[in-house]
């Protein structure tokens, strides 16, 4: 889509963040590599370019850079953090070592305001995330704005704007105010991204591609494939079938309800294969988290693989990627850097030679969700919590078997009903049950017992790049923990994970 916003990622973890604040305001936005070719970008007619944050110093020897004659096109730039450093850099100013960086909440004051500033306060707090600084402007720049530095810069004749901050991220106060000056004042973008459009465009375009031939999806029961399947089922119908695999590390009872929701409410064909005794036997006595991630994802792809030949005739294979998969894929080395083995069970063998269909490539998880409501989806599926591709391998810790995860099954599932019950639930981003390898002593009764602990883990969070805890009331926790202990045989004591993203992730493993 032309007349969008172009972000070049030089490797923020912010950087999915400004396209979704700018998608907000209902303009099309889109994320690509700092080095694509000039005339890529040019070719994309945007209406205006923002330069992202990243880790790196313009003065390294090997510095992310972009082509110069970038500045000259007379399209309205925005330079954040990073960006405003290359700016500066590229342009003949100067960018120095910082003596301590700036990291964390910062003051900062307006001297001169443009048209990126208006109507922001002078003083206001914001976000900062850098180790170099701007020593001297290039010629024809102005300084705006300083924190304990130089922190916002401007060439209003070129349209040129730059702050050292992340008015992206809700911490700087007025960040929301300056993306909306910089995008509908100074580059008068077009408001054309509508998701009521896009579902009625992209069926369209289904019915365009795949014409009367036939389409796999594999199913798993989470948000995007769901929401995916129906919106190919909604295109084609029964050209359609959807491939559901019960690995035995699914949540309580996940196959019916999969087969309930979507096969008799949507009338979608699936072909649900219990393959749990073969995933249990591969994984068995193998504690190493990667190497049971790696044992899922073969024989997911190996069981994938047989069912999907039984399909005589097929041509796509439809996936449920979204937006932030393809931003990842897509990033040189360096930028957008994420841990993300856990995310995803495998890929699927190159051998099938299908077609990709990938109906959601475009849309973040939150575009997602609303596609999902728009098309009849219940709301309270298209709200489920992320789920890990390799299920609960890597919620028990350890090697797996069969007795614990009927265990951790039974306690996940009193967790998330409790949360359901407390209106809890979309209150926050994740929420799980993890079982550890560790007996302790309890007395339950008359009788001492040496069972499995049980950590309760939820998680607040916007991105999930950073995450903090849920602070849950002391007797919902007690509640809950009563619970587990009482009607889960095999675990007598229940633990809260009180730790924060970073130092830690959000799943265990």
């Amino acid at each position: 889509m032309n007349n969008g916003i172009i972000i070049l990622d030089f490797g923020s973890q912010y950087n999915q963040l400004i396209a979704r604040r700018i998608r907000e305001m209902e303009v099309y936005s889109e994320v690509i590599p700092f080095n694509t070719p000039l005339e890529e970008i040019l070719a994309r007619n945007p209406s205006g370019i923002v330069l992202s944050g990243g880790p790196s110093s313009v003065n390294a020897e090997n510095a992310n850079l972009v082509d110069q004659r970038l500045f000259d096109q007379n399209i309205p730039i925005l330079g954040i953090c990073y960006g405003m450093q290359l700016t500066t850099h590229l342009l003949g100013g100067k960018v120095k070592k910082g003596v301590k960086g700036e990291y964390g909440k910062a003051k900062l004051q307006i001297d001169r305001t443009n048209a990126l500033l208006a109507g922001v306060s002078r003083f206001s707090t914001v976000w900062m995330s850098h180790f170099d600084e701007v020593e001297t402007v290039p010629e024809g720049f102005v300084v705006n704005a300083n924190t304990d530095v130089i922190s916002a810069i401007s060439n209003e004749a070129r349209k040129i704007y730059c702050v050292q901050f992340h008015p992206e991220v809700s911490h700087t106060e007025e960040g929301s105010r300056m993306i909306e000056n910089f995008v509908s004042i100074i580059c008068r973008a077009p408001r054309n991204w509508k998701l009521s459009n896009y579902i009625d465009k992209t069926v369209a375009e289904i019915k365009q591609k795949v014409g009367s031939e036939k389409v796999i999806l594999g199913l798993s029961g989470g948000v995007d494939s769901s929401v995916a399947a129906v919106l190919i089922h909604k295109a084609i119908g029964d050209q359609l079938t959807c491939i559901f695999v019960d690995t035995g590390l699914l949540r309580k009872e996940e196959g019916r309800k999969v087969m309930e929701n979507y096969g008799e409410h949507f009338h979608m064909k699936i072909d649900m294969v219990d393959a749990s005794e073969r995933f249990l036997k591969k994984l068995q006595g193998i504690s190493d988290p990667e190497e049971k991630r790696k044992v899922i994802g073969n024989e997911f792809v190996a069981v994938f693989d047989e069912e999907s030949h039984k399909i005589e005739g097929a041509k796509f294979l439809a996936q449920g990627t979204i937006y932030p998969d393809v931003i990842e894929s897509q990033s040189v080395k360096g930028p957008s850097a994420v841990i993300k083995s856990h995310h995803n069970v495998g890929g699927l063998p190159e051998v099938m030679n299908l077609e990709l269909l990938e109906p959601l490539r475009e849309l973040f998880k939150d575009e997602v969700r609303k596609v999902g409501e728009e098309l009849g989806i219940p709301h309270h599926l298209v709200m489920r919590h992320p789920f890990p591709g390799p299920g609960l391998g890597i919620r028990i810790l350890g090697a797996v078997d069969e007795e614990k995860v009927k265990i951790l099954q039974e306690a996940d599932d009193i967790f998330i009903e409790e949360l359901y019950k407390n209106k809890l639930y979309e209150q926050v981003s994740q929420a799980f049950v993890v079982l550890l390898p560790v007996k302790s002593v309890g007395v339950m009764g008359d009788e001492r017992t040496y069972e499995y602990t049980a950590v309760v883990r939820s998680a607040n969070t916007i991105d999930f790049m950073t995450a903090t805890f849920s602070k849950f009331p002391w007797e919902f926790l007690e509640h809950v923990s009563n619970r587990i202990i009482n009607e889960v045989r095999g675990i007598n004591r229940v633990a809260y994970d009180i730790s924060s993203k970073p130092p830690a992730t959000i799943e265990w493993e």
